[in-house]
């Protein structure tokens, strides 16, 4: 029997390499970012930290991302927490994975010792069945040529940060992680599928630099813009 070829997750061709899961063409059709600020991943006029980072940088050291949270990536995400189609992992690390490699040959990302992913709350992890960033940083990490490590919980299962203000959620993550292996010295990648205001990763980046790691770098699917 012949194998039944993979078809990109976008036009739902056949796909020479099956585990790219999109097509060479979909893939140069992905919607390109702006000029972004590689510290914080907000729109910026250069490839320097801008003016916001200047005054007041954030926590961590650098974000990578692959798109705005819109369309084709949105559905993707949504697809990938919501309706369990966790065949979009491999697809959907392949394209932070370009991003980080990109980030690394300007110079903005160092050679990582681990990678660790944003936790879920043990009670809604079991609902969902996954944590979807932790599905998302395993094949990063292997192909980064360093360990994924399981060192983060959350503990404080406080409502869905999507359904808060800026504010509400700060207040909403305070006591809500806890970091259960040591960092010193290390520099780590930290994996979510979406940042929006940047508490979630900011809360856990604290954390890390309170137990001495040298450097913490955000990877993300969507940035919003």
């Amino acid at each position: 029997m012949l194998a039944i070829p993979t078809l990109c997750w976008l036009c739902a061709l056949p796909l020479r390499i099956a585990v790219h899961g999109l097509c060479s063409r979909c893939l140069r059709h992905i919607p390109r970012l702006p000029a972004l600020c590689p510290r914080c991943g907000l729109p910026a006029s250069g490839n320097a930290p801008c003016g916001r980072c200047l005054r007041q940088p954030p926590r961590w050291d650098s974000l990578t991302c692959v798109s705005d949270y819109r369309p084709p990536l949105s559905d993707w995400v949504l697809q990938l927490k919501f309706t369990r189609a966790t065949a979009l992992r491999v697809m959907l690390a392949r394209l932070l994975l370009l991003k980080l490699l990109t980030m690394r040959r300007a110079g903005h990302l160092p050679s990582l010792d681990f990678v660790l992913s944003v936790p879920l709350h043990r009670q809604r992890a079991w609902q969902r069945g996954y944590n979807q960033a932790a599905l998302l940083a395993q094949p990063v990490a292997h192909w980064l040529g360093c360990d994924y490590r399981d060192g983060l919980r959350r503990i404080r299962h406080g409502a869905a940060q999507h359904s808060l203000s800026a504010r509400a959620r700060k207040s909403n993550l305070r006591g809500a992680f806890r970091l259960e292996m040591p960092v010193r010295g290390r520099h780590i990648l930290l994996i979510d599928d979406v940042v929006t205001t940047g508490s979630t990763v900011a809360e856990i980046c604290r954390i890390l630099l309170a137990q001495g790691a040298s450097s913490v770098h955000i990877g993300c699917l969507c940035r919003t813009l």
